[in-house]
């Protein structure tokens, strides 16, 4: 799902001689979406005749817009506000400390009040007298507080952008709920009306573009002397949750108890126990309205008190509900649109009880489980090897390292696609420090990088020489290096066995992809998933170009010209023969 809003904006002058209030909204860009949107609202200070805090206001409201999608994607909300703002302020008050026209002083000063929707709560960032509002089931809460002295010798702004070399916002944050409406108001508005007058004019007037021209009328007519402006945000339907609201759920809900088959949980019946790590247990389930079963995958009871697992688990979710929108995101998707790659996540359900994720589930075999009965032949590898290089280039792409790939996390559904498991060590932007700090993966998939003094951090190559491992395991049923233990670099001396030695039914070309794939030297190995991917293809492409070959004949009696060839021929060896051994 994606955030659906209606925006409305209405800003008049009044009695001013102009209009230095300015505010806009930014739209997320497709790739961009789970970093949603951003609406500002300035204010500009009127203290001289060169419009200085129209510019001020302008330039603040702009330049957030304009980098807020800009930032890293690690960083919170709330930090990519402060940050953002904090280097306006900071060339703001630069300009105004050097000399104006005339010897006077700059006063480009403005109020800003900014709210970012990102999953499904908002964070918003303030100074000075600009105001926040929300209405919620009927009721109109104010979100912020003026930073304004009233007294009879002083009246006037304490806190303000471009006033002060440092900034300091305020900064709150909430949940987003369907049928929410954000308000964001200058001083013209609500320095005319009253809280009660806002609220009654929210809740009355349908639609936001409505609403903002009926609240900056109302605000003119009552007497208003500045310039009025609304900024109104109707939230339609949200988005799937992102990373913050998910790590706050896993922060507040316990995880599920023991659950014997039978039991039942937030509606899921539990109809199987799958597995259990030490760490994490996956059991099936059906699901209380359409009956399909799905996979639940929760905490361990001995690990569910633990903030680091908590937080990698709900790093997972996030993760699948982002490849769940990969054919709207186009860098996600596969070159057909789909996300078949990988197995669907859905997001939490709005009152669950207990902290887990749910997972499409696919009956099936991991490539473990195959080749339990023995090697595979080429024919069985080479979809094999496409569908998974195809995975490894979407997340990739976003910058994800997968980190433990290996027989036991790649799983043929009984609807023929391949699919890569696990992404609970998955490494991405926005990873937990703890899922940073740890050594993950399996040690006889792990490249030879990895264990040197000092060892190099996981990247997409990583993934690429464990998709190799993979491979030649799979077919010749054994691991290029052998089994490896931590450390153990002395196994890396020397290159593996060609696969076609060990098997020699595997043909030439794909023998030479795999054993490129897990050469001892990383400069050997392919670069990227996407050029892996275009040998795979380029193979297959080959051999299903070259015609089978047809079948023998059944015998046939021979023609006449045949049998007389065949004569003449005999005749002629014995000429030749003849004059050979003729005697001199």
């Amino acid at each position: 799902m994606r955030f659906e809003l209606d925006m409305g904006l209405s800003s008049l002058q009044g009695r001013r001689p102009r209009n230095e209030d300015f505010a806009g909204v930014q739209a997320p860009a497709a790739h961009e979406a789970d970093r949603g949107w951003v609406a500002a609202l300035a204010d500009g200070v009127s203290g001289g005749e060169h419009g200085e805090g129209l510019m001020a206001a302008q330039t603040s409201v702009m330049s957030l817009l304009r980098d807020f999608h800009a930032v890293p994607a690690d960083w919170d909300t709330s930090v990519a506000l402060d940050r953002l703002l904090g280097h306006q302020n900071a060339w703001l008050a630069a300009h105004n400390q050097r000399p104006g026209p005339e010897g006077h002083a700059r006063e480009a000063l403005t109020t800003l009040t900014a709210v970012a929707l990102r999953g499904r709560r908002y964070a918003l960032a303030h100074v000075g007298d600009s105001r926040a509002w929300l209405l919620r089931d009927g009721a109109c809460l104010q979100l912020t507080q003026d930073h304004r002295r009233e007294r009879r010798d002083f009246a006037g702004l304490t806190r303000a952008m471009g006033l002060d070399d440092a900034l300091r916002l305020d900064h709150s944050a909430g949940e987003l709920k369907v049928g929410d409406r954000l308000l964001l108001t200058s001083d013209g508005v609500h320095g005319a009306l009253r809280a009660r007058q806002i609220a009654d004019l929210l809740r009355a007037t349908p639609g936001a573009q409505a609403a903002a021209d009926a609240l900056t009328a109302a605000a003119l007519a009552a007497g208003s002397h500045d310039n009025a402006t609304a900024l109104v945000l109707d939230v339609n339907d949200l988005a799937d949750p992102g990373l913050d609201d998910l790590a706050a759920l896993g922060r507040s809900l316990p995880s599920p108890g023991p659950l014997p088959v039978g039991a039942v949980l937030d509606g899921y019946a539990i109809t199987a126990r799958v597995a259990d790590n030490g760490v994490h247990r996956l059991l099936q389930a059906r699901e209380p309205h359409s009956g399909r079963l799905v996979a639940l995958k929760m905490l361990h009871p001995g690990r569910s008190d633990d903030p680091e697992e908590r937080a990698m688990l709900a790093h997972e979710i996030w993760l699948g509900l982002r490849l769940a929108e990969a054919p709207r995101q186009r860098r996600w998707a596969g070159r057909d649109g789909s996300s078949s790659g990988f197995v669907r996540v859905h997001p939490p359900a709005d009152g669950a009880t207990h902290f887990y994720a749910v997972f499409d589930w696919h009956a099936g075999q991991t490539l473990e489980q195959l080749l339990a009965a023995g090697p595979l032949d080429a024919a069985q590898v080479l979809p094999l090897a496409t569908a998974v290089a195809r995975s490894l280039s979407l997340l990739h792409a976003a910058g994800v390292v997968h980190r433990d790939i290996k027989p036991g996390n790649l799983h043929r559904g009984d609807d023929g696609q391949w699919r890569v498991l696990d992404l609970g060590v998955a490494l991405s932007p926005r990873s937990p420090a703890a899922a940073r700090e740890l050594h993950a993966g399996t040690p006889s998939y792990i490249n030879p990088e990895q264990w040197q003094d000092p060892p190099l951090p996981p990247d997409a190559g990583s993934d690429l020489f464990a998709l190799g491992v993979t491979l030649y395991q799979a077919l010749t049923g054994r691991l290029p290096y052998g089994e490896i233990e931590p450390y153990q670099l002395a196994r890396y001396r020397r290159e593996p066995a060609s696969v076609s030695r060990l098997q020699p039914s595997v043909p030439m070309p794909l023998d030479r992809i795999v054993m490129r794939a897990v050469a001892r030297d990383a400069r050997a190995r392919f670069e990227t998933a996407e050029e892996l991917l275009l040998a795979l293809e380029r193979l297959a492409a080959r051999d299903q170009a070259v015609p089978a070959r047809p079948a023998k004949a059944s015998a046939e009696p021979w023609s006449p010209w045949q049998v007389a060839l065949a004569v003449s021929v005999l005749l002629n060896l014995l000429l030749v023969a003849w004059l050979v051994f003729l005697p001199r």
